[in-house]
């Protein structure tokens, strides 16, 4: 729907052809990286990556459900840090679902942790989001600087996350696993995967030095990964190009178009109105607590759009709070992320119910508390750096 919605703003003159061309430029190299670290993640699931995150965390569990939640945490905030949050989504949630069930343990607080972490735990790297990218951009940052402002924020997020969680699913984590259940093999670790994330991720360092964008470098780690898969004959031409998906792509080019279009035509007026102005703590409690409000009510990628303009003059610091605002505030409700939504088609494609009122009760608690927690870390990140 946001391709034809695109063509009409266009063609009607909600947006000028000039602003609509310079929309598209200013988000090509965000689309091109997106591509690249969907294939990068695609092809670490060929080369087994996920599946020995499994055994790995079923063995380190043995059974023990508190034990599995910790491993779920850990493994899903490097996943979505370093393969971004669609990996946690798409490729770690269905193996999480898997291990449960080999360990016998409650699927449910380990399957919502996936959800959660996969927009909390996005705040690291500016690789880890789409919505990162952008901030990046915008932010003047280079890519060690964003890092090492998010560093806090993202630890004090994730801490806040699997304290509710201990809590909200106590009796969930209480029940003990059947007796004998087979933890299997030892994971065989995908050596060439490995080292070629981390290979992309040093290189992601190295050229934001020397101001190359990342896309460039995702690209790279992309092509290894494929090409290996190519010639081994796990993968085709044709199963390369759909795990860049194209369509999501058109998608996030043409709603840019679209909000580019609703910005132009009076929104960015009324919003400025009520955004904060400066850096001071109440301040930045007032940027992200909007953020996450306009999250839930149009979704984080057009609210993100909306407001970086807006909170640019102020500095990086202001937009380092949009960003905590649109990445931790969509865990309050579906709509909130496409990240979300993704999950939660992928939870009932394995029969597992979601409730709706047991999702919001614990965002209502998650994301007040891991918000206020976050903003207040990258104050004084803000201060210290």
């Amino acid at each position: 729907m946001a391709v034809p919605a695109a063509g009409i703003a266009v063609a009607t003159g909600a947006i000028s052809l000039d602003h609509a061309r310079a929309e598209a430029e200013r988000l090509g190299p965000v689309v091109g990286f997106l591509a690249a670290v969907l294939v990068l993640a695609h092809f670490c699931d060929v080369e087994g990556l996920f599946q020995a995150c499994g055994a790995w965390m079923a063995r380190w569990a043995a059974g023990r459900p508190v034990r599995l939640l910790t491993a779920v945490f850990a493994l899903a905030s490097a996943i979505t840090a370093v393969l971004s949050l669609d990996a946690t989504i798409v490729l770690l949630t269905p193996v999480v679902f898997a291990t449960a069930a080999r360990t016998g343990v409650r699927p449910k607080p380990h399957i919502y942790a996936c959800t959660h972490l996969s927009n909390t735990a996005s705040l690291l790297l500016p690789v880890s989001n789409l919505t990162n990218l952008l901030a990046f951009a915008a932010s003047g940052l280079s890519f060690t600087r964003f890092a090492a402002l998010m560093a806090l924020p993202w630890l004090v997020a994730i801490g806040a996350e699997y304290g509710v969680f201990r809590w909200f699913f106590a009796r969930d984590l209480a029940a003990a696993a059947p007796v004998g259940q087979d933890p299997g093999e030892a994971p065989r670790l995908p050596l060439f995967a490995l080292v070629t994330v981390a290979c992309t991720l040093a290189g992601f360092v190295v050229a934001s030095a020397f101001g190359v964008q990342p896309a460039w470098v995702a690209a790279a780690g992309a092509l290894v990964l494929a090409g290996r898969a190519l010639v081994r004959r796990q993968a085709t031409g044709l199963s390369v190009v759909r795990a860049a998906a194209p369509a999501f792509l058109a998608f996030v080019l043409a709603l840019g178009i679209v909000v580019r279009a609703v910005v132009d035509n009076g929104l960015a007026d009324v919003l400025g109105q009520v955004v904060p102005g400066g850096t001071a703590l109440p301040a930045l409690l007032g940027i992200a607590a909007l953020a996450a409000v306009l999250a839930n009510l149009i979704n984080n990628l057009p609210a993100v759009l909306v407001l970086l303009p807006l909170a640019a003059p102020a500095g990086p610091g202001a937009v380092l709070a949009v960003l905590l605002g649109v990445n931790i505030g969509p865990n309050l409700t579906y709509a909130g992320s496409l990240a979300t939504l993704l999950w939660r088609r992928i939870v009932h494609q394995h029969d597992h119910g979601v409730d709706l009122g047991e999702f919001t009760r614990l965002g209502l608690i998650a994301v007040p508390f891991s918000l206020a927690a976050a903003v207040v870390a990258l104050w004084g990140s803000l201060q210290v750096l």
